[in-house]
């Protein structure tokens, strides 16, 4: 191939984001624009795959290796394997094949119900590489078959996510009460936890209803309350990083025989916890901002063991007792569910002027270095290739 001679090769999707609804998940569908005589006889394939990584690709420890292909999934897209009406599988697929012509093919990928969301782990301030993650990325690339060894200048790839909205319907509001008896103490001391709903989303205020009934003699020095977030490692050695993202420490006293009634307020924002390394977050694409990770939620029957990384939240109540051999403690966990609403539908007729499209331009040009970063998981190529966008 000549040094000046140019190849556009382009994936082309309607949406990154890929709702997982616990009993189906949407499926991915695209097109591929190609140039049938720059290939000069080679196919064109597309994969999905998502990855879990438990650290950099270059580290690997007695033979363990720190990344794990959780899916791979190839399709072959030219020369096509079937007509390409019958491999138009959703609208946004017609619709790009209407805009782009003759040398677009489609692609469609299905889900299965075991795979986890998108989801990564805060690299701390010092921190180098890729972090902690479970990632999901679409590549097309060109080879003679499938199993070929495939250059960077033929690979475009396009990362996604696969992310989970709150249910339509609430769970009861939760719930926890406790009784605590003391040595040389008649009456119990207890304490009743309450939150206004189960189910928060992301920057909504938690209102924590917490009610105290002190008939010990024991006085209650002060009262902190917190949101701890839990991320479990469960695909290799099911370790958990319980990590506070917002905390009251309110000063509060009840001294012996006396009662307290407060609503508290607590709002965990990723805001006031950039710099906390190992904050479990939701995925995100390169240039974008996200948030703190969605609680996770499984299909029933699903092996956890296989998602990664799973996440979940509680409102944690201690209460600081006063005695003559120091402070003890009473403790009380509330758990809740953290996740974002469900966006309004785009209707059909506003879909096609909100498609966002990326092309990817391959030049041979000399000097032309293009963008080999994907760091940050959104696009990446090879050495000769820049995103562009259309």
């Amino acid at each position: 191939m000549q040094e000046n001679q140019q190849l556009f090769v382009g994936v082309f999707m309607g949406k990154r984001d890929f709702v997982d609804r616990v009993d189906s998940v949407d499926p991915v569908d695209g097109v591929v624009l190609i140039d049938p005589e720059a290939l000069a006889g080679r196919k064109v394939f597309v994969t999905l795959s998502c990855i879990f990584r438990y650290g950099r690709d270059d580290m690997d420890v007695i033979g363990i290796a720190f990344r794990r292909e959780l899916y791979l999934s190839t399709r072959q897209v030219y020369p096509p394997l079937q007509d390409r009406e019958k491999g138009v599988h959703t609208k946004t697929q017609a619709k790009l094949l209407r805009k782009l012509g003759n040398n677009a093919y489609p692609f469609f990928f299905e889900f299965p119900d075991n795979l986890p969301c998108s989801v990564s782990l805060q690299p701390g301030p010092q921190d180098v590489g890729k972090q902690c993650a479970v990632e999901f990325e679409i590549k097309a690339f060109s080879a003679e078959s499938q199993d070929a060894k495939v250059r960077k200048r033929s690979t475009v790839k396009l990362m996604i996510r696969k992310v989970q909205y709150a249910p339509d319907m609430q769970g009861a509001p939760p719930s926890v009460e406790t009784t605590k008896d003391f040595l040389m103490s008649d009456k119990p001391l207890h304490v009743k936890v309450t939150l206004d709903k189960e189910l928060y989303y992301h920057g909504e205020t938690i209102h924590a209803h917490v009610n105290i009934t002190n008939n010990s003699n024991k006085n209650i020095k002060n009262v902190v309350l917190s949101v701890d977030q839990v991320a479990t490692v469960v695909l290799y050695s099911n370790d958990s990083y319980v990590k506070c993202v917002d905390i009251e420490d309110s000063g509060d006293s009840v001294s012996a025989g006396a009662t307290l009634q407060k609503v508290y307020k607590l709002l965990p924002l990723l805001a006031n916890n950039r710099e906390r390394r190992g904050i479990a977050l939701d995925g995100k694409l390169k240039h974008e901002d996200t948030n703190l990770a969605s609680s996770s939620t499984v299909k029933e029957g699903v092996l956890k063991e296989v998602l990664g990384i799973m996440v979940s939240y509680k409102v944690m109540v201690k209460l600081i007792i006063g005695g003559m051999m120091g402070s003890s403690e009473v403790g009380l966990e509330v758990p809740f569910t953290l996740m974002h609403p469900k966006p309004e539908a785009v209707k059909e007729s506003e879909m096609e002027d909100e498609l966002v499209f990326q092309e990817f331009k391959r030049s041979y040009l000399k000097g032309i270095i293009g963008d080999d970063d994907d760091e940050e998981g959104n696009v990446s190529g090879g050495d000769d290739m820049a995103p562009k966008e259309k």
